[in-house]
């Protein structure tokens, strides 16, 4: 314990509701300019602390079916991907798939209040309390026993400096990244053209043609029951990106299962691409595509996602950038089939992607420029990933 710090239980300053649903949600949803905000975890951007704006609106007669919430409110995921703070900068209604905090005395400075959800300190506290089954979950009331440290505001405002300035060069640094992957986007433009247009009259072959194997993955017999805590990776459709996997939530399957499912075994440089997914989202989970760069049949795939394995003479990541490109998202989106809230790929649809085929020297030409910079890219994550230590290190040192 710190001289001069008080330690509260956050129920005993906070006051914490659940959020709610109307239903059927789609008898709700509207255009209309007077309808209310509709608050979803895919209104959070990546990396962003606050919920600016919402992509669906409900009747104001839903209002009174959910829970209403304020610009300055927090707002706290409490399934799925459970724990996650955001501060609200606008009005709407959430779902019960959230929990609000009001700091109605307001003795907390919102940024403060914010590094400390956020922390890994409290996740670690919300995972022991989270109740459920396959999916974790967090209740109000388990929330308010949550005991956290509440310094006087003149410290605070000295945490929230020092971790600022460490959040400040993360974000510089993962500017750069994106000026890296725009880099090599443009220099994919500047020697090739347009993918779809094809403008500078490639020869074009289709996907199918240029691959050994086009397949999707399965779900185990189980389901999450099969997972286990080590074993061969098992992605699925939130573990793969634009030109990257994520494998913070990954899977892991067993030997037998594994085995069971030979046709989805991943080998090295495969391209993955997810199958599913809405196509009215910035971070839609639709046609992204990632390569995969570990060892031969160490890792499987889910039913989400399709692997193309490429033959043996076509450059891997010439084809990731004609499939990350602007162009191929409009035309994805323009192909996928389905209903207004889940759209598909089919195996058909990826097997007919026009590729345009310049000459091989070119395309290595090109791959060699996108492995120098991702020579430089290595080196730029391992600064995010130093000072993402010391933040967390800095948080633990405050916090713990």
């Amino acid at each position: 314990m710190r001289e001069g710090w008080e330690y509260k239980k956050l129920g005993e300053v906070c006051t914490i509701e659940r959020g709610g649903s109307p239903r059927p949600i789609t008898d709700y949803i509207t255009d209309s300019e007077d309808g209310i905000n509709w608050i979803k975890i895919g209104d959070a951007q990546e990396g962003s602390k606050y919920i600016t704006s919402t992509k669906e609106k409900i009747r104001p007669e839903g209002i009174k079916k959910s829970r209403f919430v304020h610009k300055g409110d927090f707002i706290l995921s409490n399934s799925m991907s459970f724990g996650k703070p955001y501060i609200l900068k606008v009005d709407g209604c959430i779902h019960d798939g959230w929990l609000v905090i009001h700091d109605n005395n307001e003795v907390f400075i919102k940024d403060y209040l914010y590094y400390i959800l956020a922390s890994p300190i409290m996740y670690s506290k919300f995972s022991q309390l989270a109740v459920g089954g396959v999916v974790n979950n967090l209740n109000s009331s388990l929330v308010r026993k949550v005991t956290i440290p509440l310094p006087p505001k003149s410290t605070q405002l000295a945490i929230v400096s020092e971790l600022d300035k460490i959040n400040e060069l993360i974000r510089l640094k993962k500017e750069q990244l994106k000026d890296f992957d725009n880099l090599a986007q443009s220099i994919f433009y500047e020697m090739f053209g347009d993918p779809v247009e094809n403008e500078r009259g490639w020869e074009v072959k289709t996907l199918g043609e240029m691959s050994t194997c086009i397949t999707n993955g399965n779900t185990p017999k189980g389901g999450s029951l099969v997972y286990v805590d080590k074993g061969i990776l098992f992605l699925r459709s939130q573990n793969v990106w634009k030109n990257r996997l994520d494998l913070e939530d990954v899977a892991y399957i067993d030997e037998a299962t594994h085995q069971s499912m030979q046709r989805s075994s991943l080998h090295k440089n495969d391209l993955l691409i997810t199958k599913t997914g809405r196509i009215n989202t910035e971070n839609s989970s639709l046609g992204r595509t990632a390569l995969y760069i570990g060892e031969d049949n160490t890792a499987n795939i889910n039913g989400h996602v399709y692997l193309v394995r490429l033959k043996k003479d076509v450059p891997a990541k010439y084809i990731l950038y004609i499939l990350i490109s602007k162009s191929y998202y409009e035309l994805i989106r323009k192909t996928c089939v389905g209903g207004i809230d889940k759209r598909q790929l089919n195996l058909n649809h990826i097997e007919n992607f026009p590729i345009p085929n310049p000459p091989l020297e070119q395309q290595e030409v090109f791959v060699r420029c996108v492995e120098a910079i991702e020579h430089q890219k290595a080196e730029v994550q391992k600064a995010i990933a130093d000072l993402e230590t010391l933040l967390a290190s800095r948080m633990q040192y405050w916090f713990e």
